[in-house]
């Protein structure tokens, strides 16, 4: 697989960014903020592993790719970056929301073997495609009528994790391949992955009023206990109104399909490679081909959306 490496400059100069920069989608708007503070932990946690196991790797052409796919992800962490400092220029409490995030991240690198970090990588890389899907087979609702800068990244990322679908996993089999050893270590992804939910959830209603946005914060779990889903699914009904859930509007038939999909990818035959993906990323690809500055404003530069 032949990566693109995409430098896109994204327009967060301001002090302006809202914190919900969808109205209409306010769950929506969270649940990408909660991307914005989970990702350059775990892009560094990537870039980190993957420089590692690229010696290991036999295969020149995998090793390329591996490559590839570091770069990229490394963009992906400086341009969330660039929406977090826009974030906490106007909250500076956040801060240490990410302070405490990217130690997390930062405490499995300092203690866990080389290929129990790769598995976690290629068990969330996995889910990103049919997760990602449903956002963009319906960005005409989810994105294109909030924040085009916030909306612009989120649609960039999104995009280039279909891109580069199966590299985590390549990664993984390249150097362990023990699908075992990957099932087994699901159960501590998921725990770590509730402690950053908990971590961010409660960083967004303590540091951001409620005036901006921060009381939205409780539209998301924190963590997967039974009492924190209950409090999420109480907020949601309390909180949003008609069509302003996240799936609103997109057929209950793609959900379940997704949470199928979601399920499949952890299975030992999954391959990436071949996932049914959103025609919305090939159209992105294309444009981006013709017109590279509409990555950072993709509904006012160039071509009509999508």
């Amino acid at each position: 697989m032949t990566l693109q490496v995409r430098r896109v400059r994204f327009d967060f100069a301001g002090d302006d960014i809202p914190f919900i920069w969808h109205q209409q989608r306010p769950a929506f708007a969270v649940q990408c903020n909660l991307i914005t503070f989970f990702a350059p932990g775990f892009e560094k946690f990537i870039v980190d592993a993957t420089r590692e196991a690229i010696p290991l790797i036999r295969d020149p052409r995998a090793a390329e790719e591996a490559m590839a796919y570091l770069r990229q992800e490394a963009q992906h962490s400086a341009a969330h970056m660039s929406h977090f400092r826009a974030l906490v220029r106007r909250w500076p409490g956040l801060q240490a929301t990410m302070d405490e995030v990217v130690a997390s991240f930062e405490y499995l690198t300092a203690t866990k073997p080389l290929a129990w970090r790769l598995a976690y990588t290629a068990i969330i890389e996995n889910t990103f495609t049919p997760y990602f899907k449903v956002f963009l087979d319906h960005e005409d609702k989810l994105f294109e009528p909030g924040d085009e800068r916030v909306a612009s990244l989120f649609l960039w990322h999104f995009v280039e994790e279909i891109e580069h679908r199966s590299s985590a996993l390549m990664v993984y089999d390249a150097v362990h391949g023990s699908f075992p050893y990957r099932l087994k270590t699901i159960g501590g992804v998921v725990k770590h992955i509730g402690e950053i939910l908990s971590i961010v959830t409660d960083g967004f209603q303590q540091h951001v009023p409620a005036s901006d946005g921060g009381s939205y914060g409780q539209l998301l779990p924190a963590g997967w206990s039974l009492g924190a889903i209950r409090a999420s699914i109480n907020a949601n009904r309390r909180l949003t109104g008609s069509g302003q859930a996240t799936y609103s509007g997109v057929p209950k038939r793609e959900v379940v399909a997704m949470l199928a999909s979601l399920v499949r990818s952890q299975g030992p035959r999954h391959d990436p490679t071949y996932e049914n993906l959103p025609a919305f990323a090939g159209r992105w690809f294309d444009r981006y081909a013709e017109e590279p500055k509409c990555a950072a404003h993709w509904y006012s530069v160039g071509a009509t959306s999508g």
